[in-house]
């Protein structure tokens, strides 16, 4: 049955289950005392212990859900943040909206005319920390999820910007670099369709309702205002840009090309430090020539960093740039990264996976983490050779030996079958709604705001479901993807020493 927004809000009213964990479960926000929090395991970087407490939430929103377009409601964890300023804790329990936007639509056969956008999605958590097992109706009340509104994203001229793979190249606007807002050269749909394609991979949300959008198919970053339009565009240096053989721009994602981001490996990853006001992206794997063209020498990936203090007056400027190497699966192929962020200066976490799951066409996922890693004491490539296609960092995948990658250890297990158990999930057969999705895109932050635990934050995570429904919708055409993949959430409590509010803004 198509759940509609009514309907939806109805039925999750009504649901009788076990009681979702109450306030004596949870560790308050600072006004007493509480037994301490599980820990699950716990790691060492730079002399500081980062502690993973468990999963203490889930929740859903179902995949034959719509937005107010009348599209489904999918592909949302493709993107998350915080929206700015919305978190507040009160009394053991959480609540705060979600900015998400998704990727480009429901596109399993080929890429759409599907309109960027983003989602406002409100939110209640109440953390679980027994140890019993909860059912799977009633773990989803420990994350409670109500849709909100949606945003569309509109290119120069208030023209819709499109999800097509782009094969045509915007020439640069008058002025680029040297004015702050002028357009690099963009990738648009056609030449008969001039609309900017967007494949949406991060988002960052500012204090004054804008946001950072970072895509694939540049890859580039962009800076859409609170009511959707483009403001401006940050191109990276020329090693990551894609290239044919001749070496001319091609920005599409559907031809192995000469050097650059790999198609669909794109700024997959976004992150702000919003003390310092400092940009990250990182690619999903390395370029093609840093060895990207296969998974067993594609390791090397690339994160930059961007000023983005004044980005209206100064365009944003490259002030940082290191090499990250991502985990190997025991076959010696990448698990490459879909999110980071940042946590303090020089450590961020890294969400690296496999495409297992819930979505695809093998349930047991082998890896599904969220990593640390430390550019502390890595080579900053910037303004180097390097940021030449000539000159590769890991040509065949072999790291250049004047290069000192960053640092890269394992943490949060998000496939932790007594985890997972305790919020009636599981992972690996059978594939039903109680397994874990496939593809897990996203990070968002929060302090527990417990005085005992300063250093304590949830960490929020969302999957991409692919728009797959039954019952789906997309432009306005109902399809039937022959599955049902809900857009599922988790929430993890994690100890992230050297962290601070002022970081993530709040």
């Amino acid at each position: 049955m198509l759940t509609t927004l009514a309907t939806f809000l109805a039925l999750a009213s009504c649901v009788k289950a076990s009681p979702a964990p109450s306030s004596s479960n949870s560790h308050g926000n600072g006004n007493g005392k509480a037994a301490p929090p599980r820990v699950v395991n716990s790691v060492e970087l730079n002399g500081r212990t980062y502690v993973n407490k468990g999963l203490v939430g889930f929740g859903l929103i179902p995949s034959d859900f719509r937005e107010s377009t009348g599209d489904t409601l999918g592909g949302i964890g493709s993107a998350l943040d915080l929206k700015y300023g919305t978190f507040k804790a009160s009394k053991g329990k959480f609540s705060g909206t979600f900015i998400v936007a998704p990727d480009r639509g429901f596109n399993v056969d080929a890429t759409i005319d599907y309109q960027a956008r983003t989602h406002e999605i409100d939110f209640t958590l109440v953390p679980y920390y027994d140890t019993a097992n909860l059912t799977f109706a009633a773990a989803q009340k420990t994350l409670s999820l109500k849709y909100k509104k949606t945003t569309l994203a509109w290119d120069r001229n208030n023209v819709k910007t499109s999800g097509l793979s782009p094969i045509a190249v915007r020439p640069h606007q008058l002025g680029y670099p040297f004015k702050a807002l002028a357009d690099p050269e963009m990738p648009i749909a056609s030449t008969a369709l001039p609309h900017l394609s967007i494949d949406a991979e991060g988002i960052v949300h500012l204090q004054d309702g804008s946001h950072w959008l970072s895509d694939e198919y540049g890859p580039y970053i962009y800076r859409f205002s609170a009511d959707g339009h483009l403001i401006q565009t940050i191109q990276p240096p020329n090693a990551f840009l894609p290239r044919d053989a001749q070496g001319n721009l091609n920005f599409t994602s559907d031809e192995t090309l000469a050097t650059g981001r790999v198609g669909n490996q794109g700024f997959e990853n976004l992150s702000l430090d919003r003390k310092n006001n400092i940009l990250y992206a990182m690619l999903q794997s390395a370029t093609l020539q840093d060895g990207g063209d296969t998974k067993t020498t594609s390791r090397y990936t690339r994160l930059v960093a961007y000023d983005v203090s004044h980005p209206t007056i100064v365009r944003p400027k490259l002030v940082g740039e290191w090499v990250v190497p991502l985990p190997l699966s025991s076959k010696n192929k990448t698990q490459a990264s879909s999110e980071i962020h940042f946590v303090s200066p020089g450590v961020f976490l890294a969400l690296a996976r496999d495409g297992n799951g819930r979505g695809s066409d093998d349930d047991d996922s082998k890896y599904k983490q969220a990593d640390l890693f430390t550019t502390v004491g890595a080579t900053d490539i910037h303004g180097t050779k390097f940021d030449d296609p000539a000159h590769p960092v890991s040509a065949g995948g072999v790291l250049d030996p004047s290069i000192k990658p960053a640092t890269y250890v394992p943490f949060v297990n998000y496939v932790d079958t007594v985890e997972l158990a305790r919020f009636g999930l599981h992972n690996d057969s059978p594939n039903d709604e109680t397994l874990v999705n496939a593809k897990w895109e996203s990070f968002a932050i929060a302090s527990v705001n417990e005085k005992d635990y300063p250093d304590d934050y949830f960490l929020f995570t969302a999957s991409d479901n692919d728009f797959i429904s039954t019952h789906g919708v997309s432009l306005g055409v109902p399809f039937d993807a022959g599955l049902d993949v809900d857009n599922q959430f988790m929430v993890f409590r994690v100890t992230l020493p050297g962290s601070s509010k002022e970081h993530f803004g709040q």
